[in-house]
């Protein structure tokens, strides 16, 4: 699947950081109507990825680490997914017994094209853009 629960919590957290301000699992959790150990899952996949900060000790939380301006849907999908293929044939070194890498079916390079559109339509808003 193209996107999942992950990629929608992932979306939601976001969200909820998107003042700038430092957020606590749980508050981000009860205010997105996130499971908290999805949430802390997720969180943790943002992080590496990026695009939020872990703040340790007695007042610790998440925020931000980068402006909203500069992350968009497709940011957050890849951070919270293993991969963004429709189907699994799409991805590199895949096989698949209708496919050869050197002669793929009409019906794949059409699935290549429509992935290449939703690549490039997730990228195109930022995220201040969307909340605005």
């Amino acid at each position: 699947m193209f996107l999942t629960k992950e990629c929608d919590y992932g979306i939601r957290i976001i969200r909820a950081l998107a003042d700038g301000e430092k957020r606590i699992v749980e508050v981000i959790s009860e205010n997105e109507h996130i499971p908290d150990q999805f949430a802390y899952k997720i969180l943790k996949k943002l992080e590496y990825a990026g695009l939020v900060q872990s703040l340790r000790g007695r007042d610790g939380g998440y925020r931000l680490s980068k402006p909203l301006h500069a992350i968009n849907l497709y940011e957050i999908a890849s951070a919270v997914n293993d991969s963004l293929f429709l189907f699994k044939c799409l991805r590199k070194g895949e096989t698949c017994s209708r496919n050869s890498e050197d002669q793929p079916c009409s019906v794949h390079l059409e699935f290549e094209r429509i992935q290449e559109i939703l690549v490039s339509e997730m990228r195109r808003k930022s995220i201040s853009e969307l909340l605005s």
